[in-house]
């Protein structure tokens, strides 16, 4: 009897592991969502639709890339100036640009340089001065939010160059757009820095305990401000990418990305907390994401709804996967 009970529990184990994970569950809930949508608006699950979420997802999953990098380094580390951060890009790229493919160079160069010195700020802040992630990254949204008024006051600025659009919206190779291709490269980059180099050891180390970190000779603040830097840069990127998808920018066209980002990377496995999870994970929380949003707009609910639900689905990830089993750093 005891050895019966103890194979069906062994075969349990597996499966138990299996419902666990967050990137099965997000993947189940990417169909079970689709097959939704189909049934709710015939069509919603066809392949141009999930061509053009999928562009949609890989703007937020850039943005989200960065976002997991923070959250990865722990001390409640959240990065709540990216969408200052893209919509400032955006304007910056669109107004170098000006509609010339020449000027997508110089854009780039000077969009991530603007989220390199916003990232530097934020650690420099985090580490130095000992500010608190959250306050200093969302006095830095102000901040640009400020900035963002003074230039722009809320008129549409800048052009993208066609160059730019066709990359974003248009079949690039074996029939994706280039920013599809972006996303996985940028997928394969951060699995490859987070598990195979010694600055991705040292993130999940320095996430999980800091002061052990630094006892074994860890430069945690050099680490932490790196990861500021590389969200400033990541949602720099992003910003470039969403001007290429729509055209122009408005001074608060990256809003919408700060608390998906959040949850995107809760989603896909990596606790507030930090020290464990991956992006892969948070790419499939992205998906996942931009389809409920998807069903959202199909059933008619407004933006403010929208961001209610975001909202309550972020409080219900805190409740299922925690903040991790002991605060660290």
């Amino acid at each position: 009897m005891s050895t019966t009970t103890t194979s069906q529990t062994a075969r349990s184990f597996p499966l138990m592991d299996i419902v666990k994970n967050p990137i099965v569950v997000a993947l189940v809930l990417i169909v079970a969502l689709l097959a939704l949508g189909e049934a709710l608006s015939p069509g919603f699950a066809s392949l141009q639709q999930v061509l053009r979420l999928s562009i949609v997802a890989a703007l937020l999953g850039i943005v989200a890339a960065g976002q997991n990098l923070v959250i990865l380094g722990g001390r409640e580390g959240i990065d709540l100036s990216v969408g200052g951060v893209v919509s400032l890009s955006a304007i910056v790229a669109g107004n170098l640009m000006s509609g010339q493919d020449s000027g997508i160079v110089p854009a780039i160069l000077a969009c991530l340089a603007v989220g390199g010195v916003v990232g530097l700020a934020n650690g420099l802040g985090v580490t130095l001065l000992r500010i608190p992630p959250l306050v200093m990254t969302l006095g830095m949204l102000g901040v640009l939010q400020g900035l963002l008024v003074v230039i722009r006051q809320g008129i549409p600025s800048g052009r993208a160059a066609p160059g730019l659009s066709q990359f974003v919206t248009q079949p690039f190779l074996f029939g994706l757009p280039g920013i599809i291709w972006l996303w996985i490269a940028i997928g394969i980059l951060m699995a490859f820095l987070l598990k195979r180099t010694v600055f991705g050891y040292r993130i999940y180390a320095i996430g999980s305990n800091e002061q052990a970190a630094h006892m074994a000779g860890v430069p945690v603040r050099t680490v932490r401000v790196s990861l500021f830097v590389l969200s400033g840069m990541f949602a720099a990127i992003a910003g470039m990418c969403l001007l290429g998808y729509s055209g122009s920018s408005f001074a608060n066209v990256g809003e919408s990305y700060m608390l998906p980002s959040i949850i995107a990377v809760v989603l896909g496995g990596t606790p507030l907390a930090g020290g464990k999870g991956g992006y892969t994970g948070t790419m499939a929380g992205a998906v996942l994401l931009i389809v409920l949003q998807s069903i959202l707009t199909t059933l008619n609910i407004d933006e403010s709804g929208r961001q209610m639900i975001f909202g309550a689905t972020l409080l219900v990830l805190m409740l299922f996967y925690g903040r991790g089993k002991a605060m660290r750093g």
